[in-house]
Order: structure tokens, then C-alpha cells, then sequence
């Protein structure tokens, strides 16, 4: 048999310690075109048997991701288990995904959660200011501007006012947000029709083959829970959950609009989307409602799923973080993550690899307006630790879900106290300005770890 010639494609990305600086500078950079190599190889003849393997599910090289991220959306939605049928359009979407079940957030307000989530690490590890509605720092590395470095289009737009001015715009092309009031104190704004109209706006703007990253943050779950009825959204009941309830409701026709516009794209069939929230809701538990404040897991477990193309669905029930998004959606860009991004990508375990146990870590530093909480989660058990002392109280998840009976002694304490002692030791903690704890700590109506002392509102 005769030697014939293959062409074998090979291309290599060098990966510098590039810093931020140099990362702005090459934002319009290109990878380096491939070079052809001519192998020579022995090829065998057409009767001999050649193996197939199968591989299982690849990305698409030119993907594109868009990601909904939900304000205020709990854990405990129709796909998990909620009995009242509130969100359809999102409980469609999520038969088609990669699902994790026990998914957690940052932390447990939209500020900090939302700051490490675009800088792939703690807040209290980012540089920003010390008040709650805080400001971050163009020192932060965001994953948006590495994307950008890449010729990558990235493209956001929001409806609160503090995404105005928040330094959470670093690396968007397009970062738009909807003119409406801001308050520090409430939210009495209904925004989801005007939002989806802008994210369709902006996603008609993309070239049809270009590559982007577009993120949309939909807020009317959030705080006051508006009527809608007009809407013709059922009003289920005068209680806060049943008046959030038809907020959820109220915000997933929105999103379902945005999801059909979607779908009629000459791009869909190359993009993924992605559906989260930057914290939950408490109606009462620990004698708290609303969020921020605390890392109770009402307030830190949130939905997380995958929609990807030509990826299965799947339920993955090992708990992971908000931390690993942004190494994960690089990866999905093809994009390598900065080296202080702290999570890790979870595109193996999407295409379908074992996904192994780890430690998901919780982070609410103090501010201007609450006191400093820091947690770790690591399977059924969870650790937050209290103030600047972090005083650890462990929690069973299993035995004790609703977080009643902290422990403070025994073996397993002492494993995961060590554990996390290990973690905060890590912690590289940024110096802001030298806030006290807030007037709430000091008059002591911030909620006290559940059987230590009363709790109120």
C-alpha cells in the first residue's frame, strides 16, 4: 500500500501572566491563525476495521452564552419540587438542562454576589468599597474583559440603578441599564417588559456570526412584590410568599417572550443558556424576611442549569457555588480563566463527567450595613462562621434543614471547623474603608444564630 500524505491541523495558545493592564491593551486581539503541519503517516487499507469511539458530548467551537440571572429567585421552584405552578416557561427550560440541585450563591445580597461572580472570587477578596451597595474597583480582573481581549462581543443590560455606577461594567461592549428610580431602602419599580424589549434590542444588534456573551439580571421578584394582576397573573393569596409567588410568575412570561425570541435566531442552535439568581428569599425563617444580611440557606440556595446544545440532560445533586461560573463560561468561550479566579469550570461535569464532592464557600463581608458572615458548605454539612471572631456553628443539612440546632462540639465539628479554619486562613481579605458594624449590630437586631439567643426581624 503506497504512503499517503494527511493534513493534520495543529494550533497552540500561549498563556502569559498577562496582567489587567496588559489584558485592556489586547482586547481587540485575535488568537494567532493556525499553522499547517504536514505529517506523514502510513494510512491503513480500507478493509482493515478502524475503532470508533464515542466521545460523548463536545461544545461547539463557535458558542455563543447568554445568561438569565433571576434577583431574589429561591432554591425551591416547580422543578424542585414546589408544588404551585409559578414558573412554566423556566420549568420547561430546565427538562432540557444540566441541573444542579443543590447550587448555592455567592453570597446572600445582589452586590457582593454579583461582584464575585464576574471577578470569580470572594468579595471580601475584590476591591470595592465597604458599603452595602458597593462599588468595585477597575484593578478587579471581571471575566467579561477577558472575553473581550478575545474578540468575543459582550453585551448586558439591567433594570435597578445600581448597575449605573457599580464597576460591574468592566469588559461589556454594550452595558445598558433601564432608566428607572432608584431607592436604597426599596424596589418599587416593574421593569421586565421594558428589559426584555432592550435584551432583544441588543441581540438583534449582533452580527449572525459573530461570538458573544450576553447577560440579563431580571429583578421583579425583588423586594416589594408588585400586583399584576392587571397582567392577568393570578393573585394566589395576601401572604409574602404568595404575592412573591406572582411576581416569579409576572417575571417567567417575561423571560419566556425573551426565550421564544430566542429560539427563532439563526444562532440559537449554537448557544447556551444559562439560569441562575444572586441569592433566595426569606419569608420568616429565623425571624428574617427579604434577604442580605445572613447565609441562612434560604438565602443562599438559588437554581442553577444548563441549557446546552447538543448536551443531555442531566441532574447533578453535589453542591457547587457561584464561584465556579466564571472559569466556567470561559471555558465554554474557549477563553483560559484569570489564575486568581477561585472556582472551578463545571463544563466536564456538563458533558458528562463524575462530578466529585468539594467545598462550596459563602461570603458575606462586613459593610456599612451588616455585620461580617463567612460559610462553608461541604456535602449535607455547613459551617458559618460569626463575625470578626468567625465563631463557627455547624450545621446538618440532613438531620436539621431548617438550620434550628447549631452544633459546637463533637467529632464531625471539629473535622469541619478544621476545615474551615484551613479555608480562612487562605482568605486574602482587601482593606476598605474602616466602616464599625452598622447601626443593626450594634442595636442587636440582626438574627443571632439559631439556639443561641432570640431572633427578630
Amino acid at each position: 500500500m503506497p504512503d499517503r500524505r494527511v493534513i493534520a491541523l495543529a494550533g497552540m495558545i500561549f498563556v502569559s501572566g498577562c496582567t489587567k493592564s496588559c489584558v485592556r491593551k489586547q482586547r481587540l486581539a485575535r488568537d494567532a491563525s493556525v499553522d499547517a503541519e504536514v505529517v506523514e503517516t502510513n494510512v491503513p487499507e480500507a478493509s482493515t476495521p478502524i475503532a470508533v469511539v464515542d466521545s460523548g458530548p463536545s461544545l461547539p467551537s463557535d458558542l455563543n452564552v447568554i445568561l438569565l440571572s433571576i434577583d431574589s429567585l429561591r432554591a425551591d421552584m416547580p422543578w424542585a419540587g414546589y408544588p404551585r405552578a409559578i414558573a412554566p416557561r423556566l420549568t420547561e427550560l430546565e427538562k432540557r438542562s444540566v441541573s444542579y440541585s443543590n447550587a448555592y450563591s455567592i453570597s446572600s445580597y445582589t452586590s457582593m454576589s454579583l461582584g464575585g461572580f464576574l471577578g470569580g472570587k470572594l468579595p471580601s477578596e475584590m476591591s470595592r468599597s465597604g458599603f452595602y451597595f458597593g462599588k468595585y474597583g477597575d484593578s478587579n480582573v471581571m471575566f467579561p474583559e477577558l472575553l473581550h481581549a478575545k474578540g468575543i462581543r459582550t453585551v448586558a443590560a439591567h433594570a435597578h440603578g445600581y448597575f449605573k455606577d457599580a464597576g460591574l461594567e468592566q469588559g461589556f461592549d454594550v452595558w445598558e441599564v433601564l432608566p428607572v428610580q432608584f431607592k436604597n431602602e426599596t424596589d418599587p419599580n416593574v421593569t421586565s417588559p421594558e428589559h426584555e424589549a432592550l435584551a432583544e434590542k441588543q441581540l438583534s444588534a449582533i452580527e449572525p456570526t459573530a461570538r458573544f456573551f450576553a447577560w440579563y439580571h431580571f429583578l421583579d421578584p425583588h423586594d416589594m412584590y408588585m400586583s399584576h394582576v392587571k397582567d392577568g397573573i393570578p393573585a394566589y393569596g395576601p401572604t409574602f410568599r404568595d404575592r412573591y409567588d406572582a411576581e416569579v410568575t409576572f417575571t417567567d412570561q417575561w423571560i419566556g417572550k425573551l426565550l421564544d425570541f430566542i429560539d427563532a435566531q439563526p444562532w440559537a442552535k449554537r448557544t447556551a443558556i444559562i439560569v441562575t439568581a444572586d441569592h433566595g428569599e426569606s419569608f420568616g425563617a429565623h425571624g428574617r424576611y427579604s434577604h442580605g444580611f445572613e447565609l441562612w440557606q434560604e438565602l443562599v440556595r438559588v437554581p442553577l442549569f444548563f441549557v446546552v446544545p447538543g448536551v443531555p440532560p442531566r441532574k447533578i445533586d453535589v453542591p457547587r457555588g457561584g464561584l465556579d461560573l466564571a472559569p466556567t463560561i470561559c471555558e465554554m468561550f474557549g477563553v483560559p480563566p484569570d489564575p486568581g479566579f477561585e472556582g472551578k469550570s463545571l463544563v466536564p461535569e456538563l458533558l458528562g463527567g463524575e462530578a466529585e464532592e468539594r467545598d462550596v464557600v459563602l461570603d458575606l463581608p462586613m459593610t456599612s450595613d451588616n455585620d461580617k458572615r463567612r460559610g462553608l458548605v461541604r456535602g449535607d454539612k455547613k459551617i458559618i462562621a460569626y463575625g470578626q471572631q468567625e465563631l463557627p456553628y455547624l450545621y446538618d443539612l440532613e438531620k436539621d434543614p431548617k438550620e434550628d440546632h447549631p452544633i459546637q462540639r463533637g467529632e464531625t465539628f471539629q473535622e469541619m471547623a478544621k476545615r474551615y479554619r484551613d479555608f480562612s486562613l487562605s482568605v486574602k481579605d482587601k482593606e476598605v474603608a474602616p466602616f464599625a458594624c452598622g447601626e443593626g449590630c450594634l442595636n442587636g437586631t440582626y438574627a443571632k444564630p439559631a439556639g443561641s439567643g432570640s431572633n427578630t426581624k
